[in-house]
Formats: C-alpha cells, structure tokens, sequence
C-alpha cells in the first residue's frame, strides 16, 4: 500500500471529480499515520513536512539561511540529507515576514505617529473604520512571498475593509497532514482555533491566500477535529473562512455588481491596457473552493481571463521535491501548464494563486507567475481616481 500511494500527488482533484467524491489525498495522510506510528520516517516529512517550524527558525536570520543554501557543496548536501532531489531548487525566504512588517504598519499612522491597539490586538487609527477581516498568513506567503499579503491589505482596504491579523504565529497544520503527521496536525489546528475564537465569534471572515491552507480550514479541519471540544468553533471557521475573491466577489454583490477596483468602463476610461491573463487553479482551490468567484472579480476588474483546464501542475506541495518524484512531477507540468504558459501571448499575465503553482511555473517556463492579489493591487486605481 505504500509504494501504491507513493505517486499520489495528494491533490484532491478526486475530492471534486470522483463521481462518489473518493479523497485519496485524506485517505493517504490517515495511512501514512498508521504506517509510521511506530516506524522512523523519510527525511522529508522531518523537513519539508514540518516547513512551518524551519521557516519559524529561519526567520531570525533569513539572509544566513539563505546565503548558506547558495553555496554550492551545502546547498547539495542539504538537500541530500533533506530528501530533496537536487534539481529542484529551494526557495529562498523574504528579508521580511509579512506578519513582522504588519505589527509595524499598525504600531505608526499615517505620519509615523504611534497608534494604541486594543486587546484584540487591532488598533483605533485611520484604518479603524470599515468592516473588519482576518487576513490569514499562512506559512509560504508570510515567509517567502510577503508582498502578496501587502497587496491583499490594499486590495482590501481599497473595498472598505479593516484588516486584522492573528495575534500570534499561527499554523493550520497543512504539511503536517499531507505527510500524515495528524496528531502534530491537530495540535497545530487547536491552537489556531483558539486563537481565532473570539474573532469567529464575533462573526468576523477569516480571508486565505494560499488555497491548500484555506481548503484545510474549509476541510480537512472539521474532518480531523469532528469529535474534539473545540468542534463548534472549527465549524465556525470552515463557515467564515473566504477566498480573497469570495470575499470580493459577495462584497460585489452587494453593491450590485460593480467592482471597488473598477469596472470595464472605468477602466477603459483611465486610458489603461486590456489586462489580458491566464489562470491555474490549485488542486485544492478545484476541489474545494472553485475558481468561479475568481473569474467573476477579475471580469468586473476588467481582466480578460482564460482559466487553464489542463489539470496538476505536477509539484503538489512536497510531492515534486521528494527525491525519486522528480521525473514524476515535470511529467504532469509537460502534460499541460508548461505548454500553456510557453504558449502565452506576450504581455499576458500568468496567475497562479498556489505555491506550489508558481514554484512549478518558474522551474519550467521565463513566466513570473503572480497572486490574484498582486494583479487586482496593480489595477488598484491611485489619485482622485480611487
């Protein structure tokens, strides 16, 4: 059974497209916790599946970690001691946590003057109005694409809402479970529950990123968690967590299906290029969330959007940086999202909300794939205009 689901990519396109909605992806971590309660585990559920702890860690100093995983008899010997195969490279971590750079912003006002929070960790200064939101960092967009989670902050405030963040580091357990350390995994998931309670309570929208950690709060979370105490607030937080674009896209609605970023015709009226662009869904964004509320926010932002229907972009979390997966892992990408993206018009915009997504991308193609965030910040209209 083992080597049968070792070329699972745990990607829960089965979760959606199975006529009887088999989750291969959840029936692999529950094995993989069976078969190693009492065994020594690969290297790379040591590593790659406890990311969040080594990203925690590299935090400190991040332009050390980095400096050292670039010479090149250590970075070969980190990844042979990690379980990485050695054509993939490793990612590099920001200079900078979101999470750090918003205690910042919210600690100054609009002159750098110092602002007091309240003991909900928010504060009562000129972002004080507005509808609040919880604004999730997730581990791969807090420590190694930072500005995503910036842009989101605008694209938010932009809407006329108040954007918190948890008051602590926080983690949904996400590569803890796809490597079937579930007992670790629902550790994680109950501090985090605990943390957002009061917020949950209050009703208050949990905004996700990155699509496998949000499918967790909207899945695998009530699943893991259905008979614990803590079961009525993870219920909340399956029912309050959103999208970026589902967040908009009922924001929208309300006011009738206009945009805050613009529509067709105020866009044209700024004298702006056609945003032409193409899409890849995360496995876990096709399986749980959809891509539909997507297609519609940028619509109403004026992006032509062809959404690629080509399938896994073959990386899967740590699936494609597992040695023995590599060759695996560029098969699937050639199969469909290498081609399409090659076969771009220039000038098109390649979105990809997932890491694992852009990682991919960038290991096969020139393309610098981006956030949905990024784009709709870019479009963000500036001066009187906005």
């Amino acid at each position: 059974m083992l080597d049968a689901l070792d070329l699972c990519l745990a990607c829960k396109g089965c979760r959606s497209d199975c006529p009887v909605n088999v989750d291969m992806a959840t029936y692999k971590a529950e094995f993989l916790a069976h078969h190693y309660e009492r065994r020594l585990r690969p290297m790379a559920h040591y590593t790659m599946g406890r990311l969040p702890f080594w990203a925690r860690l590299a935090a400190y100093a991040p332009r050390a970690a980095n400096a050292a995983l670039r010479v090149p008899l250590a970075d070969r010997a980190v990844k042979r001691a990690a379980g990485i195969d050695p054509r993939r490279d490793l990612p590099r971590f920001a200079a900078r946590r979101f999470t750090d750079a918003f205690k910042e912003r919210e600690k100054k006002g609009p002159n750098g003057q110092s602002r007091q929070n309240n003991r909900h960790g928010r504060n009562d200064g000129e972002s004080g109005s507005g509808r609040r939101v919880v604004l999730w960092p997730d581990t791969f967009t807090n420590n190694f694409h930072p500005r995503i989670a910036e842009d989101a902050v605008r694209v938010l405030e932009a809407a006329g809402y108040r954007v918190e963040v948890p008051p602590a580091a926080l983690c949904c357990g996400l590569t803890w479970i796809s490597t079937g350390q579930l007992d670790t995994a629902a550790r994680e998931l109950r501090r985090t529950v605990r943390a957002l309670a009061p917020r949950l309570r209050e009703g208050v929208p949990v905004v996700g990123l990155e699509p496998s950690c949000t499918a967790v709060f909207r899945a695998d979370a009530p699943e893991l968690l259905r008979d614990d105490p803590l079961a009525d607030d993870v219920a909340r937080l399956r029912d309050q967590t959103r999208t970026l674009a589902e967040l908009l896209d009922e924001h929208q609605d309300e006011l009738g299906g206009t945009s805050p970023l613009g529509s067709r015709d105020v866009v044209a009226g700024l004298d702006r290029e056609p945003v032409r662009a193409i899409a890849q869904p995360h496995c876990h964004q096709h399986a749980v969330t959809g891509f539909g509320t997507d297609e519609r926010v940028l619509r109403r932002a004026g992006v032509d959007v062809e959404v690629l229907d080509v399938g896994c972009c073959g990386l899967a979390g740590n699936f494609g940086f597992e040695a023995g997966h590599y060759e695996v892992s560029t098969a699937v990408a050639e199969q469909g999202v290498w081609p399409a993206v090659r076969g771009a018009e220039p000038g098109t915009a390649v979105l990809a909300d997932g890491f694992s997504c852009r990682t991919q991308i960038e290991a096969g193609t020139s393309a610098r794939p981006r956030h949905l965030a990024e784009l709709l910040a870019d479009l963000l209209p500036d001066g009187p205009e906005r």
